[in-house]
């Protein structure tokens, strides 16, 4: 079985460390987990590896954060995987900081990527949406999701984005429900 990996982000140096690029951050640190290279290829960052008998294709979309249905749309088509074994991996401002979840399917709940991907594909694929917060005033929405991490939020990113990596391998193994179960009332 096949699985699309894709984790969504801005490119550029000036995104690099911010919280619009978690899906980003979970993806590098699954690759490097699995000794996976990112090649640059169309529509976006791809690496392939293998996960026991499953064929993974990691996705980082070039195609900036708001048009990123192109990039999955694409490579969902090219590498012939179904809705379901899509996984998309983004920054879900509702939640509060590190909170994992893992839905089949869903809303774009106002997130510009999921709205894209939404318009392009429908609204029935997997998500793991990566918490935020939403500590910023009326308005500022743009600036805190561009911005970095707090001090204190950074110390504790390694064992979220850890624990998202291990939510990644358990839904491509155990499957959906079973890692819903066993991840999202943490």
């Amino acid at each position: 079985m096949k699985y699309l990996i894709a984790g969504l982000g801005n490119i550029g140096p000036d995104y690099e460390q911010t919280r619009h690029n978690i899906g980003f951050m979970v993806l590098d640190a699954f690759a490097k987990a699995s000794n996976a290279v990112f090649e640059d290829r169309r529509y976006g960052f791809v690496a392939e590896m293998r996960l026991r008998n499953k064929m993974l294709v990691l996705l980082k979309p070039t195609t900036f954060m708001n048009l990123s249905g192109n990039a999955i749309r694409y490579w969902l088509q090219k590498e012939k995987i179904e809705n379901q074994q899509l996984l998309v991996v983004v920054d879900d401002l509702a939640l509060p900081f590190g909170t994992l979840r893992l839905k089949s399917k869903g809303s774009d709940a106002g997130h510009n990527g999921l709205r894209h991907i939404q318009e392009l594909i429908g609204q029935d694929y997997p998500r793991l949406r990566f918490g935020i917060g939403n500590d910023f005033p009326r308005g500022a929405q743009v600036n805190y999701v561009l911005e970095e991490f707090s001090r204190e939020e950074k110390l504790l990113l390694p064992e979220r984005i850890e624990t998202a990596v291990d939510m990644i391998r358990s839904f491509c193994l155990a499957g959906i429900n079973t890692t819903m179960n066993q991840y999202n009332n943490k």
